[in-house]
């Protein structure tokens, strides 16, 4: 891969710390499910019928318009963007900044030339179609958002993505929304899908919202013809995908929402004892309504250097650098005040909150 992700190997390589705020989603989930008799030699070339029909009512669509695979959101967004780029004789796509790193460098391996679309911090990180219509033409093949924005958590609304689907329209190209914060509150955020059945995707599993990241189950919502082109491309790749990930996602979501739900809720007290927190020691953050992250603004100048100085190795607090948001197209490391907060990894069942702001409190001002 010519691309990879700076973020992903740092993530993976941060030793063990006391205080983790890496993680952007829940975890410490546990289910009986008690599956029964299961036909593990059963599989299916395009999807399990009951995982997909139950994920349609989710999503309000038709069968046909939902892709499933066992590769996780982001496994989706990687087969979208190479698809795309080996269906459109378009070698130009657009990605929003700041973003989600690995969604960068996946587009940057398809597409030679890549512009970026600006969420302003003194605008709110909306998404502005005016500023879109300005770097985009014919020669656009694609544009990569996500909403909720990572990693502000900015939502942008129906009327907001249907302007943004009015450019993509004039010029003719395809917007891919990975939507997996959404999760967390899905009936109040439209998919971009549902603004446009042609040219939108929206991508996204139960990874973040729930605590299923183990499951790797991946959901791809666009037109029947783009599904069947996603299928063809699985089979001539890897093969069917895993259907033991689809028979446990169609039990989830037929009998156990409501206790993904409640798991879901248990992270509510947290996030208004993380703002409190936030609020008395007056660092600024961007409100996350939805999600367990915090982008937030420190008085540190150069919080990479100090993540990896200090802050991990000193006092074993581990927030996640803003530069890693902050790729413009190559690898150079920005200097900036930001980091991001996750509080997915706080146990519940063995509450360290305030150990753990504690700790970020004298990592700051030690």
């Amino acid at each position: 891969m010519k691309w990879h992700s700076f973020y992903l190997e740092w993530y993976v390589k941060v030793p063990a710390v006391k205080f983790d705020f890496r993680s952007s989603g829940l975890a410490h989930l546990k289910l009986d499910l008690s599956l029964g008799e299961v036909d593990l030699s059963v599989n299916y070339a395009h999807g399990n019928p009951e995982a997909t029909k139950l994920l349609a009512e989710r999503y309000c669509v038709n069968s046909g318009n939902v892709f499933v695979s066992s590769d996780g959101a982001s496994g989706q967004n990687v087969r979208v963007i190479r698809v795309l780029a080996e269906k459109s004789r378009k070698r130009e796509a657009v990605v929003e900044y700041p973003t989600y790193e690995p969604l960068l460098r996946q587009v940057q391996e398809h597409f030679p030339r890549v512009k970026r679309l600006e969420r302003r911090a003194e605008e709110g990180y909306r998404l502005d179609a005016d500023s879109l219509r300005k770097i985009t033409s014919d020669k656009t093949g694609l544009l990569v958002i996500t909403n909720p924005h990572a990693p502000s958590g900015a939502v942008a609304t129906k009327s907001e993505l249907e302007e943004v689907m009015a450019v993509a329209r004039e010029y003719g190209f395809y917007v891919l929304c990975d939507e997996i914060y959404a999760e967390f509150e899905r009936a109040s955020i439209p998919t971009m899908f549902s603004v446009d059945e042609e040219l939108g995707i929206a991508t996204t599993s139960f990874t973040k919202a729930y605590g299923l990241g183990g499951l790797r189950l991946g959901v791809a919502l666009a037109s029947e013809k783009l599904v069947d082109a996603f299928y063809a491309d699985t089979l001539n790749t890897i093969g069917n995908s895993s259907n033991i990930v689809q028979i446990v996602a169609a039990k989830l979501l037929k009998e156990y929402l409501h206790k993904l739900e409640e798991h879901k809720q248990k992270w509510t007290a947290f996030k208004r004892e993380t703002e409190e927190w936030l609020e008395a020691k007056k660092l600024k953050y961007f409100p996350n309504k939805f999600g367990v992250t915090y982008w937030v603004k420190t008085p540190i100048k150069d919080t990479y250097k100090w993540v990896n100085e200090k802050a991990i190795p000193k006092y074993s607090v581990a927030p996640v650098p803003g530069a890693f948001f902050l790729f413009k197209s190559g690898y150079k490391i920005v200097r900036t005040c930001m980091v991001r907060l996750g509080l997915g990894n706080i146990n519940f069942e063995n509450p360290k909150l305030q150990l753990a702001l504690e700790a970020l409190w004298k990592a700051i001002n030690g």
